[in-house]
C-alpha cells in the first residue's frame, strides 16, 4: 500500500503543477488581450451576426472574398460614420439658425413665478423665491450664478469627447477584427466546434451552434427593429415639420441600437408639436409616439424567436438580464448564456431519465412502503 501511494505522489505532484501552469498560462493571456476584450467581443458577435450577409455578397461578387470582406468592412465604417455626417451635416445647414437661438438665449430675462407656484405646498415659497431672485437679477449676478453650472457641464462635455474618441478607436479595432475572421470564419467556426466537442461531446457542439443562432437572432431583432424604429420616427418627424428631423432621425437609429429607445427623444417632440401646431396635430403625434416608442415590444421578440429555438422567455430574460449585467454587449451575451446552460440542463436531464416501467414500479413500491 505504502509503494502504490509513493507511486503515485509523483503523478499527483504533476498534475497539480500542470494545473497550475495553465491557470497561469490562462491568466496571464487574459492580461494581455484585456485591452482588446471589448472589441473581440464586438467583433465576434458582428461576425456571427453578419455571416450571411457576408456570403451572400461573396456570391454576387463572383466568389471573391478578398472583395466581399472589403465590401463589409467599408458597410460597417459607413454604419458609423452616418450619424456623425447627420448631425456635422445637420448644424453646418443652421449655423445661422443657432447663432439667432443663442443671442436670444443671452438676452432672455426670465419673467416673474406665477402666483400658484406660491401655493404649492412645503416648497412652493422657497421655489417662488428662487425664481424671484433670478428674474430681478443682473445679466452679472446670473453669469456668476450660472458659471459653476456651466463649467460643470463643461467638464462633463469634455469627458464625453474623450469617451467619443476612445469609441471610435474601439470601434476601428472591432471592424480590423472582424474584417480578419470573415477572411478566416470558415477556420475559426471549425475551432471553436472542435473546442466544445472536446469540451462537453456532442452536447457542446450542439451549444455552439445554438450560441451562433442566439446571437444572430438577437442582432437581427435589435438591428430590424431599430431600422423600423428609425423609419417611423423620421416620418413623423417630417410630417410635423420638426427643425433638424435628420439630426434627430439619426440620434433615433443611435437610441433604438442602444436599447434605451426614442421615447426620451419624443417626449420633447411632442411637447413642440403641440406648442407650435396645437392641440389637434400634438394629439396625434402623440398616438404616433406611442406607437414608436411600444412597437419594440412585440417586433423584437418576435424576430429573434424567427431565428432560433430558445424559448420566447429565455430570450427576453437573456436580453434585459444581459443589458442590466453587462451593458451593450450584453444584450447578445445574456441569451447565448441562457440558451448554453438551456442545452446542456437539457442534455444532463435527458441523459438521466428514468424509463415509464422503472418510474411505475418505484411509485407501486413506495406506495407499499408507506404506512396509511
Amino acid at each position: 500500500m505504502a509503494k502504490t501511494q509513493s507511486d503515485g505522489s509523483p503523478e499527483l505532484t504533476r498534475s497539480v503543477l500542470q494545473i497550475l501552469a495553465l491557470a497561469a498560462l490562462i491568466a496571464a493571456s487574459f492580461l494581455i488581450i484585456r485591452p482588446f476584450l471589448a472589441a473581440i467581443l464586438w467583433a465576434a458577435t458582428g461576425a456571427v451576426a453578419t455571416w450571411p450577409l457576408l456570403v451572400r455578397v461573396q456570391s454576387w461578387l463572383g466568389g471573391k472574398r478578398s472583395l466581399a470582406v472589403a465590401f463589409m468592412s467599408t458597410l460597417l465604417l459607413l454604419v458609423f460614420l452616418a450619424p456623425f455626417y447627420f448631425a456635422i451635416a445637420t448644424v453646418t445647414t443652421h449655423v445661422e439658425q443657432i447663432a439667432g437661438w443663442s443671442k436670444s438665449i443671452a438676452a432672455f430675462k426670465l419673467p416673474l413665478p406665477p402666483s400658484w407656484i406660491s401655493a404649492l405646498p412645503l416648497v412652493g415659497t422657497k421655489l417662488a423665491g428662487r425664481w424671484r431672485d433670478l428674474a430681478t437679477a443682473g445679466p452679472e449676478q446670473l453669469a456668476a450664478r450660472l458659471s459653476p453650472i456651466a463649467h460643470g457641464v463643461g467638464l462633463w462635455f469634455l469627458s464625453q469627447v474623450g469617451n467619443l474618441g476612445l469609441l471610435f478607436v474601439q470601434f476601428v479595432l472591432t471592424v480590423i477584427i472582424i474584417a480578419i475572421l470573415y477572411s478566416n470564419g470558415e477556420a475559426a467556426a471549425r475551432g471553436v466546434l472542435s473546442f466544445a466537442r472536446r469540451l462537453a461531446g456532442p452536447q457542446g457542439e450542439a451549444a455552439a451552434v445554438l450560441a451562433g443562432q442566439a446571437v444572430r437572432g438577437v442582432a437581427l431583432g435589435i438591428l430590424v427593429t431599430a431600422v423600423v424604429q428609425t423609419i417611423l420616427v423620421g416620418v413623423g418627424l417630417a410630417v410635423v415639420g420638426v427643425p433638424f428631423a435628420a439630426l434627430l432621425t439619426a440620434a433615433t437609429f443611435i437610441l433604438a441600437v442602444a436599447q434605451i429607445g426614442p421615447v426620451p427623444l419624443l417626449i420633447g417632440v411632442v411637447i413642440w408639436v403641440y406648442s407650435k401646431n396645437g392641440a389637434v396635430w400634438g394629439t396625434g403625434f402623440l398616438l404616433w409616439a406611442i406607437l414608436c416608442g411600444g412597437i419594440d415590444n412585440f417586433l423584437r421578440p418576435v424576430l429573434i424567436k424567427r431565428s432560433t429555438d430558445i424559448p420566447l422567455p429565455l430570450i427576453v430574460a437573456g436580453v434585459i438580464g444581459g443589458l442590466i449585467a453587462f451593458g451593450i454587449i450584453g444584450l447578445f451575451i445574456g441569451p447565448v448564456v441562457l440558451a448554453v446552460t438551456h442545452t446542456f440542463l437539457l442534455a444532463w436531464m435527458s441523459e438521466s431519465e428514468v424509463s415509464p416501467s422503472l418510474a411505475n414500479q418505484a411509485l407501486a413500491s413506495s406506495d407499499d412502503a408507506w404506512p396509511e
